[in-house]
């Protein structure tokens, strides 16, 4: 196939320009995105959320090395990241919202964090929004739209779907098709949103395991004097070498 545009039908619309109509209509939906009621720095230091003020600096700092490398293997294209723990209370939810935070933080991109995590529901605890409608309350009835389970967060550029209505167990919603269809939908409406899924401990449930085929990267988070070395090495065993990220040490969790 030759590298001309012979092949499209007249009167086409270059990819060009479909790329740049749809970075132009992201760019005015970030410019709508900012927060009426923002989280002063107090709030922020309360919920244990970094920010760009010094008494967050070093935590800020290392979170936004986190989003340069996950970028630099993302390339061009925005991306869903599964960070699992690889226990429970090893951190993971906190390393969630804050890397989340993190890729807010640049004004180009927006930031979406799910919380898939429904027998341990924190998200909506930490961020201060509803616990529902969410993520289980749309799979079961898709026609009430997402607008509904989409939360402000008071942090600008950052947005939250939690889990909603609770349920014995959410295996079988994370291997749905509409789980897969809600993800694709809500990645390709937006080119410089970037998802974030705040999966269960990979110990204990096969939940990790299933989110990860829907993610583009897995971060396993590891309880910095709690997680043995054999049991982070099992724990990364478990995902695809080709979307594992690596590990982060969390010691505050």
């Amino acid at each position: 196939m030759n590298g001309d545009d012979s092949s499209k039908p007249a009167g086409a619309v270059p990819d060009e320009a479909v790329t740049g109509a749809a970075r132009v209509l992201a760019s005015r939906t970030i410019a709508r995105m900012a927060e009426l009621n923002a989280l002063t720095t107090l709030q922020l230091d309360e919920r244990r959320l970094i920010h760009r003020g010094e008494s967050a600096r070093a935590q800020a700092d290392a979170f936004r090395e986190i989003r340069t490398r996950l970028l630099a293997r993302g390339g061009e294209h925005n991306f869903i990241t599964l960070v699992t723990a690889v226990s429970p209370a090893s951190g993971g939810s906190f390393v969630a919202r804050n890397l989340a935070a993190a890729f807010a933080f640049d004004e180009t991109k927006t930031a979406l964090l799910i919380d898939c995590n429904p027998r341990d529901a924190a998200q909506h605890k930490a961020l201060g929004t509803e616990a529902s409608p969410g993520l289980i309350d749309y799979l079961d009835h898709p026609a009430m739209g997402m607008e509904p389970i989409i939360h402000r967060t008071g942090i600008p550029r950052l947005r939250l779907i939690p889990t909603g209505t609770a349920r014995e167990t959410g295996t079988e919603y994370f291997s749905s098709f509409r789980m897969r269809a809600a993800l694709d939908s809500l990645r390709c409406r937006y080119p410089d949103r970037y998802l974030f899924l705040d999966g269960p401990a990979v110990k204990g449930a096969p939940d990790a395991r299933i989110l990860s085929d829907l993610a583009d990267f897995v971060l396993l988070v590891a309880g910095y004097g709690r997680d043995t070395p054999s049991a982070i090495a099992q724990a990364a065993a478990a995902f695809a070498p080709e979307r594992f990220a690596g590990v982060v040490f969390d010691e505050l969790g």
